[in-house]
């Protein structure tokens, strides 16, 4: 793949655009996809010149190659054999040098059959939805030979139209997952653990659908059935943090999200996110990210012009 360069001329609010919400572009409407990334160079070339929001999970693989992942407002260097898991509604740009190798595999809930079994593959294990911990996750040799074999099987399923083709992606993504989860330093047992987990991992899915109109830890308390006080206790034993920090900071991210890579005025990001009363959304950005909503946006528009 081919580090992406800026032509002369282009100026900072040129590049400070999202593309929209990119919707899977599975075959035979399958929810599911895998490429390599020498394919998505070679046909999805558009894909590496403007941050975008995929409304699915992505597992990208960099088996080897160096370049930069810029994933929401953090920026990770590539190293050999890491893995980036991504949830639907992050932002993210890959610029890798000429020459890496890897892959790209991407699905949706329905793909998983979020609401079985398998939903615990996406919010309990840490690998998508990971509180402060960093997306990337460095691969052991003895596991890279592994994952490699599951690969080449999904792309040998994906590549043709047998019987019960998607029962058997579905299989191998879920073995994938769980091998991948192993070596994840956050994976953790216990039985009173996985309540707590159960019930974190619920709110976190509440909080994604509602971000933007329940603001309040008694909106999920209600919906949890439980109170405002053991939902704050429970969260922050699971994460570190209580459940009101993690709806500002959810409120937080889509607005610098917003300032960062789009050209919406302040009073237009408010009205998104629930606040009619833009001077209540400039005294809460500033209270929760430590720096004013302008200050933010003149220093991410010079970082991401330089990117």
């Amino acid at each position: 793949m081919t580090r992406l360069t800026t032509q002369p001329g282009k100026n900072a609010a040129a590049l400070r655009t999202i593309a929209p919400m990119q919707q899977l572009e599975g075959e035979n409407n399958l929810p599911f996809e895998i490429h390599s990334l020498e394919w998505m160079q070679k046909h999805r070339w558009q894909h590496q010149d403007t941050p975008r929001r995929n409304n699915f999970f992505m597992i990208v693989w960099i088996k080897k190659g160096s370049g930069v992942h810029l994933i929401d407002l953090a920026r990770y260097e590539l190293t050999d054999n890491t893995v980036y898991c991504l949830t639907p509604g992050q932002i993210h740009l890959l610029k890798a040098n000429e020459g890496a190798e890897g892959f790209v595999l991407s699905f949706t809930n329905e793909f998983l059959s979020l609401h079985e079994n398998n939903f615990d593959l996406l919010f309990k294990t840490g690998l998508f939805y990971t509180f402060s911990h960093t997306p990337a996750i460095r691969l052991g040799q003895e596991l890279e030979m592994e994952l490699e074999e599951l690969l080449e099987k999904m792309q040998r399923e994906f590549d043709n139209y047998y019987l019960l083709r998607g029962e058997i992606l579905r299989g191998l993504v879920k073995i994938f997952l769980i091998y991948l989860s192993r070596e994840s330093e956050i994976t953790t047992t216990g039985q009173a653990h996985t309540r707590n987990q159960e019930l974190t991992k619920k709110f976190l899915n509440l909080l994604e659908q509602h971000y933007t109109t329940r603001k309040m830890v008694t909106d999920y308390a209600q919906a949890l059935a439980v109170t405002p006080n053991y939902l704050n206790e429970i969260i922050k034993k699971v994460s570190g943090y209580p459940a009101s920090y993690h709806i500002q900071q959810r409120i937080i991210l889509e607005a610098k999200r917003q300032a960062a890579y789009v050209e919406t005025s302040m009073k237009e990001i408010a009205y998104q996110l629930g606040f009619n009363d833009i001077t209540h959304f400039s005294r809460f950005f500033k209270n929760v990210s430590g720096v004013s909503f302008s200050d933010f946006k003149k220093k991410s528009s010079m970082q991401v012009a330089m990117d």
